[in-house]
């Protein structure tokens, strides 16, 4: 039966690979790599870098795709996601219906872990649920933006006894307070830190974790947050493309 891999390769640095990764890349005879435009070429080229760094003597062959349109500002957020996912799908089936013979193994290269704010395995669970292609799917677990982010500012992730709250850039602007729990944010492409005025609020930042263009900036928020705002706007003009993560933390009393 066909096999399909979603294998998480870290947040930027090829070393961010497990054993377990490493040993996955040694099965798989076809990459599945969707293109998502000459911005982001940057993780396209990482993606090939981590193959020629650990594959061996194994002949493997790369699949490009374009990655499906979407619309980054719906008036329906939820209704637009599902149908871009949609959309995916369709694509994917596709691809592992005709790219792969009955005995061979596909895989995702996915960013972070496959289990944190990515699409690919709701796509893949969607398609085996619809029945109309056979495989069986595996999942190997990566680290995540927020570990590598925690362990650059080298604080732990939590307190003691305290819960943690992960959520978006979209969310957080919802809803902009920092109380009960340590916030991490992701997916935020709007500086939605700069919603929150609380004066006890610390931010930890970082953008391309992991990777030679890696900046961290921390501190007290509202002091902070204009200049992260720069930082942000002029590595993205610089690089074509930026992927960053922070935590938000009130200080106690």
């Amino acid at each position: 039966m066909r096999q399909v891999l979603l294998i998480g390769i870290g947040a930027g640095d090829p070393e961010h690979l497990t054993i377990q990764a490493v040993k996955a890349l040694q099965r798989v005879d076809a990459f599945f790599v969707t293109d998502k435009g000459r911005e982001k070429a940057d993780l396209k080229r990482l993606r090939t870098q981590i193959c020629e760094r650990y594959i061996e003597g194994r002949r493997y062959r790369t699949i490009e795709v374009q990655d499906p349109e979407r619309d980054r500002n719906p008036t329906d957020y939820e209704s637009a996601v599902a149908a871009w996912h949609g959309q995916r799908a369709a694509l994917y089936e596709t691809l592992i219906r005709e790219q792969l013979t009955e005995n061979e193994c596909g895989a995702f290269l996915v960013w972070g872990d496959p289990g944190l704010y990515d699409s690919t395995l709701r796509v893949i669970g969607q398609i085996a649920s619809a029945g109309r292609v056979a495989f069986e799917y595996e999942v190997v677990p990566g680290i995540t933006s927020v570990q590598t982010l925690t362990a650059r500012h080298r604080i732990a992730l939590n307190r003691v006894g305290a819960p943690v709250h992960i959520t978006t850039g979209r969310r957080l602007a919802e809803h902009p307070h920092v109380e009960n729990a340590d916030v991490v944010v992701l997916l935020d492409g709007e500086c939605a830190f700069r919603h929150v005025s609380d004066e006890q609020v610390d931010i930890y930042w970082g953008a391309y974790l992991g990777t030679p263009q890696e900046i961290l900036l921390s501190g007290k928020l509202t002091e902070l947050a204009p200049t992260i705002e720069r930082v942000r706007s002029e590595a993205r003009q610089r690089h074509g493309w930026v992927m960053d993560t922070y935590l938000l933390r009130k200080r106690r009393s």
